[in-house]
């Protein structure tokens, strides 16, 4: 198990709709909470890596922050752009190239459902014409066909926003903080079948930030560092079902999520058993259900029976989004996937509040999936 990397330092801007504030302001908040956190000034920071997708060039961050002729490289990778951003600190590190840097995501989109950009996609005016450009209808047909294929049944859906919601309603970081029951869920707006209006997340604003150093250093920083034993980002193969492919290809193969999820667990010297809690990508609740099993947490099928018995709660056998995940926070694109490992540092240090998951949580999984079929895995380590 490698332990070469040690998060000390991280911080947010909080989830949701900000007016006038802008997106380069939430990523510098965020980063100087992260710096407070980790004890350190930002003329200690030797490198950066940060992405936004609507948000702004997130190197101009220097120019609030301080201009100390630090390398900061710009990210953009979908969904996935803060999971590459942390991606790219943790290898800049284990060169042995620098001691000590900040991975660092935010974004501030308008209202409404994201609008895509056909031709830096690559794609024919008649997919977006067909109606496929609409993340929703894709999500929607993904969703259908993983139900048929392998028995997961409606009420399942509304179980796992039910959930969402109140775990967010724990998290002074999330947008969405009110509980919602099954039925509200179940009976709002239904928007593309089977998924009804608050099963999916929302565009919004936020940033998130962390700090990483040399493991063998980081105690001079804080107490309670957290390990970061693995990251690793996948891009799909032919035969995966994605957003923005223009056929299905006869063949099937599987998706990005399984190939970055099998890197970080040959890169940890772990398994999917030897995580203790897990935040997993829900842009709508298809996804986390989908996404338990494509990491490897269990079989297709499965989902029901774990989900009915509450296994995936706070307090059951397997916590998954412990902090409401997308669904409650939102998804600004660039911050949502260090969103993720925000929380499970703060897990693992036993900081969560309302929300920590009992027993003593050691090791931490993160999931990130987003168009073209991109997909971010971390594994954390106390």
């Amino acid at each position: 198990m490698s332990d070469d990397v040690a998060i000390v330092g991280i911080g947010m801007h909080e989830f949701g709709r900000h007016d006038g504030v802008s997106g380069i302001d939430q990523g510098v908040v965020a980063v100087r909470r992260a710096l407070a956190d980790a004890g350190v000034q930002w003329e200690d920071v030797e490198f950066a890596f940060g992405g936004s997708k609507d948000g702004g060039a997130a190197d101009t961050m220097v120019s609030k922050l301080g201009l100390t002729g630090l390398q900061f490289i710009n990210v953009a990778n979908g969904c996935a752009t803060g999971g590459s951003a942390l991606f790219s600190a943790y290898n800049s590190i284990k060169s042995g190239m620098f001691d000590i840097g900040i991975a660092v995501g935010f974004d501030k989109h308008e209202r409404g459902a994201f609008r895509i950009d056909l031709a830096s996609h690559g794609l024919e005016e008649w997919y977006g014409e067909s109606g496929l450009a609409l993340t929703t209808q894709f999500f929607g047909m993904k969703l259908n066909r993983y139900m048929h294929d392998h028995g997961i049944t409606e009420p399942t859906l509304a179980k796992v926003a039910e959930k969402a919601f109140r775990n967010g309603s724990k998290n002074p970081m999330a947008w969405r903080r009110r509980p919602m029951s099954e039925a509200e869920i179940a009976e709002s707006a239904m928007l593309s079948y089977p998924l009804t209006q608050y099963m999916f997340c929302s565009p919004g604003e936020g940033g998130a930030a962390l700090v990483l150093c040399r493991a063998d250093k980081a105690k001079q920083y804080t107490d309670t560092p957290i390990y970061l034993n693995a990251a690793a980002v996948r891009s799909r193969k032919f035969g995966s079902f994605e957003v923005m492919a223009p056929h299905l290809a006869t063949e099937r193969s599987d998706g990005p999520t399984v190939d970055a999820s099998k890197a970080a667990y040959q890169m940890a010297g772990m398994g999917p058993e030897d995580m203790d809690l897990a935040q997993l990508q829900d842009t709508e609740v298809g996804a986390e259900i989908m996404h338990m099993a494509e990491n490897g947490f269990c079989e297709h099928g499965e989902q029901e029976r774990m989900i009915a018995m509450g296994e995936t709660e706070i307090g059951g056998r397997f916590p998954v989004n412990t902090d409401g995940g997308c669904l409650a926070n939102g998804e600004p694109v660039g911050a949502s996937g260090l969103r993720q490992v925000y929380e499970n540092v703060l897990q693992l240090r036993g900081q969560a509040g309302d929300r920590q998951v009992p027993n003593d949580p050691k090791t931490a999984y993160t999931h990130v999936y987003g168009a073209p079929g991109i997909s971010g895995v971390t594994i954390l380590s106390r």
